[in-house]
């Protein structure tokens, strides 16, 4: 008569694993989550010079930026759209949200002209429209 007793070495034992597709899984559903709910802002592309304002204001940070340069390009996303470009683009971005703001980044030197115009050009693109125009912080008041 033999009888069987529990062994360290039996051969009837399953092998155990760690199964990691959960944990997998789960890093996959966090990272897309993160990609989700990162909020994008393209920047214009070039570095203007802005004068001070005693009335900034922080804006909200999805916001559609758009920079004219001293030379007066006017530029989005690092390329150069011209004045009849910002039309379309503002349409563009504005399909989803209609009230996301357009922030004009205006270099110290532009010409008047062409930011009236840009701004008028923002404006038809997509009624009512915010056009701001982004300045340097100016030291509070006390």
């Amino acid at each position: 008569m033999s009888s069987k007793r529990g062994s360290l070495y039996n051969d009837d034992a399953e092998v155990s694993d760690i199964n990691i597709s959960p944990m997998i899984d789960m890093v996959f559903i966090l990272l897309i989550f993160f990609i989700v709910v990162t909020v994008f802002v393209e920047e214009p592309g070039v570095e203007v010079s802005r004068e001070l304002a005693m009335t900034a204001q922080q804006l909200e940070r999805n916001s559609i930026l758009i920079a004219i340069t001293e030379e007066g390009e006017v530029v989005y996303g690092g390329s150069e759209i011209g004045i009849v470009g910002v039309r379309s683009v503002v349409r563009r971005l504005t399909g989803t949200n209609p009230r996301i703001p357009i922030i004009l980044q205006v270099d110290r030197g532009a010409p008047a002209g062409t930011v009236v115009r840009v701004i008028d050009e923002a404006k038809l693109a997509s009624p009512p429209s915010i056009v701001s125009i982004s300045t340097d912080d100016a030291p509070r008041r006390r």
